[in-house]
Order: C-alpha cells, then sequence, then structure tokens
C-alpha cells in the first residue's frame, strides 16, 4: 500500500536509474553506477537518448509535486500494463505473451510505424488465435533535464537542489499534439479497421490534460485506456506504479474529441484580421529614392 504523499524536493528529478535521489541503498547505488534499468528495457542498460550516455531519468515532478513518468520503459515495472491490457482483449484463462516493437504497415507496404507492445493469444499447441495493440505514452519534458542530471551524477550524496532558467517541465501539450494523436490516428486506424482492440497506458496527470473522453460500456468499446501514477513507499524508498483507473471509449470519437481543439470568439480573429487587411490594402507609402539618399548623408 502507498504511503502519505512524498514531499518533493527542490529540484525536478524523482527517480534516476529506476530511483528516488536520496535512496542510496546498495541497491540503487549498483544501477546508477552501472547505469542499469530495473524495468525490462531491451538490454539491461538504460539506452535513453543516448546509449553510451544514457539520461537515466525515468520520471521529472510536476508542477503539482507529482511524480511523472517520462521514459516510456518506466511503464514496465512488473509488466502490469501487460496484464491489464491482457484483460480487456482476451477472455479470461487465455494463454497470451507481450511482443515488444512490432512493425507495422499500411495497405500500400509503407511503414506505419512500429507499435509498442502487441499482446498475442494462443492455443497449446502455440498457434496464434488473437492479439490487440498496447501504445505507451510518457510525457515530453520541455526545457533542460540533462542538467540537473549531469549535476546529481557528480555528487550523488549531496542534497540536490536545482533552479533557474530552462527549467525541465512536463510538456503534456506537446506529449498529445506531437505523439499521442498521431499514433493513435495513424497505427490505431489500421488497427480499428482490422477489428481489433487498443489499448493506451498513461499517466493520470497526462490523461487529465486531454479532453473529456465520450466513455462506453468495456464490451462496447474500441480503446481502453490504462491511467496509472507512481506510488512512493516509504518503507523501502521506491515509486511503484499503480493502476488508477481505466476509461474505456470507442474509437473514432475518441480521436475526433482529441485531435478537435475547441474554438475560441470568432469575434477575436475577425479583429486580428482587420487592421492586418487594412494594412494590405493600404500599404503605406514607400519612400521616395532622394529621402533614402537624404538619410544616409
Amino acid at each position: 500500500m502507498a504511503d502519505a504523499q512524498r514531499v518533493p524536493p527542490q529540484h525536478p528529478l524523482a527517480e534516476v536509474f529506476g530511483f528516488p535521489t536520496d535512496n542510496h541503498s546498495p541497491e540503487a547505488q549498483r544501477h546508477r553506477r552501472a547505469k542499469l534499468c530495473p524495468y525490462h528495457n531491451k538490454v539491461p542498460n538504460c539506452t535513453k537518448d543516448k546509449a553510451l550516455d544514457p539520461l537515466g531519468v525515468c520520471s521529472i515532478y510536476n508542477e503539482s509535486g507529482e511524480a511523472t513518468i517520462t521514459c516510456p520503459i518506466r511503464f514496465r515495472e512488473d509488466w502490469i500494463i501487460a496484464e491489464d491490457a491482457a484483460s480487456f482483449f482476451f477472455p479470461a484463462g487465455t494463454s497470451w505473451t507481450a511482443l515488444t516493437e512490432i512493425r507495422l504497415k499500411d495497405g500500400n507496404g509503407l511503414s506505419a510505424g512500429n507499435i509498442d507492445v502487441v499482446l498475442v493469444a494462443y492455443d497449446e499447441r502455440g498457434k496464434l488465435l488473437d492479439f490487440g495493440s498496447l501504445e505507451v505514452q510518457a510525457v515530453y519534458i520541455s526545457g533542460n533535464v540533462r542538467n540537473p542530471f549531469y549535476h546529481y551524477m557528480q555528487n550523488q550524496t549531496a542534497a540536490l537542489e536545482w533552479s533557474g532558467p530552462n527549467y525541465p517541465r512536463a510538456d503534456y501539450l506537446s506529449s498529445s499534439r506531437k505523439r499521442l494523436a498521431p499514433q493513435l490516428l495513424y497505427k490505431g486506424g489500421i488497427f480499428k479497421q482490422w477489428h481489433k482492440k487498443q489499448a493506451v497506458a498513461l499517466h493520470k496527470s497526462f490523461y487529465a490534460t486531454l479532453p473529456e473522453l465520450p466513455e462506453v460500456a468495456p464490451q462496447e468499446a474500441d480503446i481502453a485506456w490504462f491511467l496509472y501514477s507512481l506510488e512512493w513507499h516509504a518503507a523501502t524508498n521506491r515509486f511503484h506504479l499503480t493502476r488508477d483507473r481505466v476509461v474505456y471509449t470507442a474509437f473514432e470519437p475518441a480521436m475526433l474529441k482529441i485531435t478537435t481543439a475547441p474554438a475560441g470568439p470568432i469575434e477575436d480573429f475577425r479583429a486580428h484580421l482587420q487592421p492586418r487587411l487594412n494594412n494590405h490594402l493600404n500599404p503605406p507609402d514607400a519612400p521616395a529614392p532622394q529621402d533614402i539618399l537624404k538619410g544616409s548623408d
């Protein structure tokens, strides 16, 4: 069970190589020393940003002081996300497994990108029976997170404090506009045409910034949105992935809601256009050549 809310320190780093910055247990020190990823990366080491010089920041504190996941691999703790998605895709008792980074092509044979996780159901002989897609969306960071990360790694025992320009913050807007919406529209559109279910794993604070999506009953849903948080446990001084709730939606209404920006007053836009039109139709008189020459004397 999660403990009381952790008081965020005076810096943005919630987890570095899987552990809070003030966790100095032998296990935490070993992970930082060897740059290990405890969350089922494709190799034992962290490879975020650069394989040789990884940015080992799993999560940062948002403006509310909540640890927010900024690395998609962080969602793989104990493979809770796969188990949750399987419960939506398949009947109880189904044999299934998870395959990561699966290439998807469109009807023209062109790449539609990679699917983060494909869950596949199979029979006792290993024959594929069914499948569904699981997209994992971490939060983008605005500002510079490498500087406080480097500063901390140089002296891990000191109390870290960090402030100033380019302070790293969770950029929920860019995360939805540049990543989540395009990924779901393109890859999700293909799965919708195949009549295959989809799941999305994301932080609850990220989901809270999206428009309110029209919900449906689980048996009518195309997409299940699994919302998670990082709950701090004082006994181990670690954060643990915890499912907060599930939102079930149909595909088209959810995509329309996410990709349609709310319109502001049309009068404001007209008021902006009028002076631009005035300048276009009545441009300022160009200076005469002699005036230009006088100005250069």
